[in-house]
């Protein structure tokens, strides 16, 4: 004699499939919301420059045209100006990443009878700042970096803010690491590269990530030290060169029916998306390589410790 076991399945309340489909449009909606934008973007720095004056572009160009492209990649300028924003950003993102998580490291100790001290110092440098005449003044004067490279590496090595997310976490795991090593022999400088550096990656790619946007984004510190110094200017530097050339050639081209046939296919609206794309594409390249990282390190960086 077999016997059937009875299953209870316990009804679906009405909830319980409204909610989902409801999430999903709402989600839906962001999405084609965040997206739209760029999309747009991308549509019009693919099309022709005359016929995107007339505004109605979509999520597909009208009237396609390479030209803005072609002016901003044709330049050598380009490339060099490329060079030194990846450089910049790559040995920045480094150099902050060492040297604040090695503070963060020294803070978070309890040994260590300084630090409350020490970061109160620092967290108050966050909210009064001196302003930018006495910065000008420490970088181009005291400091001597103004029309030199090292104006983009010294005064970006650290960060108070990415310290305290750094020491945060690293106050959170577990003080047995530590005493562990420390008993088999390990000093400071061991524990730090050996144990505490390799466990804080996911806080460690969230700083990066801060870095190195703030970083390839940044075009003012050109203006104030290198503006006079060509093979010194920024991606970023350059290409606002270039969209303040594009509109001061445009506003000349409305008086003279001749200069407005050699921008017909190039206006300050399809340079300015083009720039735009030029300037995002490696961010969004390297972006979803750190995304796994960024809300775990973030969570972690906030609430432990």
């Amino acid at each position: 004699m077999t016997t059937e076991k009875l299953t209870y399945k316990k009804p679906r309340l009405q909830g319980d499939v409204v909610f989902p489909i409801i999430n999903g449009i709402v989600l839906c909606l962001i999405m084609f919301v965040t997206l739209y934008p760029v999309l747009n973007t991308v549509a019009i720095s693919f099309n022709d420059g005359t016929d995107a004056l007339r505004g109605g572009i979509g999520l597909w160009p009208r009237v396609w045209s390479f030209k803005s492209y072609q002016s901003l990649l044709a330049d050598p300028a380009t490339y060099q100006a490329a060079w030194i924003s990846m450089s910049r950003t790559a040995i920045t993102t480094i150099l902050n990443l060492v040297l604040t998580s090695m503070l963060a490291f020294t803070l978070s100790r309890r040994e260590y009878v300084l630090r409350k001290f020490i970061t109160l110092v620092m967290v108050l440098t966050m909210y009064v700042n001196a302003g930018l005449i006495p910065n000008y003044l420490l970088i181009s004067k005291t400091l001597n970096l103004s029309k030199s490279y090292w104006v983009y590496i010294v005064p970006t090595m650290f960060s108070c803010f990415n310290m305290i997310v750094l020491r945060t976490y690293i106050c959170g795991l577990p003080e047995a690491l530590v005493e562990s090593a420390r008993i088999d022999g390990a000093g400071d400088f061991r524990i730090f590269w050996q144990i505490i550096f390799p466990l804080c990656k996911p806080v460690l790619a969230t700083v990066a990530l801060f870095v190195a946007v703030g970083s390839w984004n940044q075009w003012f510190d050109t203006h104030l030290y290198n503006a006079g110094k060509p093979h010194l200017h920024t991606l970023q530097y350059l290409l606002k060169l270039k969209l303040a050339t594009t509109q001061a050639s445009a506003n000349a081209a409305k008086s003279s029916a001749d200069a407005m046939k050699s921008t017909t296919q190039m206006t300050p609206i399809t340079i300015r998306c083009a720039i735009t794309m030029v300037s995002a594409v490696p961010i969004l390249i390297v972006y979803p390589f750190l995304q796994r990282y960024f809300v775990t390190g973030m969570v972690l960086g906030s609430v432990k410790g």
